[in-house]
């Protein structure tokens, strides 16, 4: 299989992690696996690691699981909507030509959410002859139109060109069953649904909190992004005031302007840069509570469920959901917290609330549970290597 995606290791990614579980269950399964992809440079925008580390362009090299790598350039840009576009727009032509210098696959895989990228590995499919597998991790075009990513007459030609590759493709992979349905009613048959998931052998259940402690201490971890709407948790923080911190780790383009406004009303908010491995860990095991949060205002949000989710119910923390739709019927299918509409004002008597009353800190569990009966990542990899099989071979497929 040729795989192009816009983000691979080193970086750390939500595409990254879903096909570094993914392939190594390919591999496993006696898959050969090439990768086009940028050399490193996220999350600033320019190459932070060596040469040797982020890889040389149109260079190939080998990843953990013996997977082959070829690097495509980028362009150093701001970490702004323009300037990511038109970097990806650079890394996604340079992957045509770097397409055609990998072994002749048996199937082309292109991962979404960069759009660019999508019509790269359209056009790559075409160009080897070869079966095209359209992995959705978000809900495209729906997200581009909640957003309002593209205005005026634009807006219908970058939707319709999403919609016409969809179609065209030999089957579309989402990680919702919500969107999975959306483009079926849409009259889309190529539909089918591999969720996200995590290696429960990798993440340590937690001992729950203490019942006793002077501060809910309560922890967000991920994207700064718009579709968090995070000023919703840090208005909140400042209701509450010093009977709680918000930790906030990550990075974004939404960063700079949530640390100007927890500094505006004097919040109880800490934040650090992004981390990964064991550090990770340490901020876990420190938190009462974790938010996994979604904006409520966007009406493609209700199939979608934020990376992390998987995540935080693996490690057997409260949850403090800010979501709706499939993430909410997630979150309360699997007892794993509270769930609470995007405003401050009820945000923060929630966690008053669990400051007032630790003891409904303890989820006992539920969380992991549910993720080893329906998100655990050997199967999920199973069940993508199943449908690829009957893709490549020209069978028919769900």
């Amino acid at each position: 299989m040729l795989l192009l995606t816009h983000s691979y290791a080193p970086e750390h990614s939500p595409p990254q992690r879903r096909w570094t579980q993914l392939i190594r269950s390919f591999r496993s399964a006696g898959w050969d696996v090439d990768v086009v992809t940028p050399i490193a440079h996220a999350p600033h925008g320019r190459r932070t690691l060596t040469r040797g580390e982020a890889g040389r362009p149109f260079m190939r090299s080998t990843g953990e699981f013996g997977e082959r790598i070829r690097r495509v350039p980028f362009l150093w840009h701001r970490n702004t909507r323009i300037g990511r576009l038109i970097n990806h727009l650079f890394s996604a032509a340079c992957s045509i030509p770097a397409a055609a210098m990998s072994a002749r696959p048996d199937v082309v895989i292109v991962t979404v959410p960069s759009l660019p990228i999508l019509g790269a590995g359209y056009v790559a499919a075409r160009m080897l002859k070869r079966p095209l597998v359209v992995d959705m991790r978000d809900a495209w075009p729906d997200i581009a139109r909640d957003a309002r990513l593209v205005q005026g007459s634009a807006k219908s030609v970058v939707e319709r060109a999403i919609m016409a590759i969809q179609e065209r493709a030999d089957l579309v992979v989402t990680v919702t069953h919500g969107f999975a349905r959306t483009l079926r009613d849409r009259g889309l048959t190529n539909v089918a649904t591999v969720t996200n998931g995590v290696d429960l052998a990798r993440l340590t259940k937690l001992d729950p909190p203490p019942l006793k402690r002077d501060r809910l201490e309560v922890l967000y971890l991920g994207n700064h992004g718009e579709s968090q709407r995070l000023d919703v948790a840090i208005r909140a923080a400042a209701l509450v005031g010093d009977r709680m911190r918000l930790t906030m780790v990550g990075h974004g383009v939404m960063r700079p302007d949530l640390i100007q406004l927890a500094g505006r009303l004097h919040a109880p908010v800490e934040f650090h840069a992004p981390v990964h491995g064991p550090e990770i860990m340490d901020f876990y095991g420190s938190a009462d509570s974790c938010i996994v949060s979604l904006r409520d205002d966007w009406k493609s949000f209700e199939t979608t469920i934020p990376s992390k989710t998987y995540e935080v119910l693996s490690i057997g923390r409260h949850v403090t959901g800010i979501v709706r739709g499939e993430a909410r019927a997630i979150l309360e299918e699997a007892e794993a917290g509270h769930v609470v509409a995007a405003d401050p004002e009820k945000l923060a008597r929630l966690w008053e609330w669990l400051a007032d009353d630790r003891v409904q800190l303890q989820v006992n569990g539920h969380g992991r549970l549910w993720v080893r009966n329906n998100a655990n990542v050997e199967a999920l990899g199973q069940q993508y290597i199943d449908l690829l099989a009957e893709v490549a071979g020209g069978g028919p497929h769900r």
